[in-house]
């Protein structure tokens, strides 16, 4: 009976990593949710209005809870400076399309993605895969397919090391 309730421990400590791994991944999509509607509604102020006005306001209207001084806050203020530099990374890869074409929500979902590649040590493969998923939540109709081919592109145009592709890397 002892190894029975030994294996039984085994799998709830096995259920229970697989969980954190779960939650860890949740609370990381939510941050990205969360991140990309205060990015969507700086670019709809022309980035004139601060993140912190933006996301005290979200904050009171929809209880949201955003750290004014946290990562969110921070990685927009960071696209915001750099989405010329982010949207010269795109034009390259642009086939038959004209960059002015790309719809205002494909754009800030690439851009934030492309950041997340230039700047962050996040897999590659986790940066595309939730690039992807934004825009199936927030962008036009299949524009995730295009979201997927130019951060493909994007990604096999840079080398790994700037890319912070390391899959033992961790979120």
């Amino acid at each position: 009976m002892s190894d029975q309730n030994t294996d039984q421990q085994i799998v709830d400590q096995t259920t229970g990593v697989d969980d954190l791994v779960s939650q860890n991944l949740t609370t990381r999509r939510k941050m990205r949710s969360l991140l990309f509607h205060v990015l969507y509604a700086a670019d709809a102020f022309d980035y004139e209005t601060s993140a912190v006005v933006i996301a005290t306001n979200f904050n009171r209207e929809y209880e949201t809870n955003i750290d004014l001084e946290g990562e969110i806050i921070k990685i927009v203020n960071e696209i915001a400076l750099k989405r010329d530099e982010l949207d010269e990374q795109i034009v390259p890869f642009l086939e038959n399309w004209k960059f002015d074409r790309i719809g205002r929500c494909t754009l800030l979902v690439l851009r934030y993605a492309i950041w997340e590649m230039l700047y962050t040590t996040t897999p590659h493969s986790i940066v595309i895969n939730e690039a992807i998923e934004l825009a199936k939540c927030f962008a036009e109709q299949d524009s995730y397919k295009f979201v997927n081919g130019i951060l493909d592109k994007i990604y096999n145009s840079i080398k790994p090391e700037e890319a912070g592709d390391d899959d033992n890397e961790n979120l």
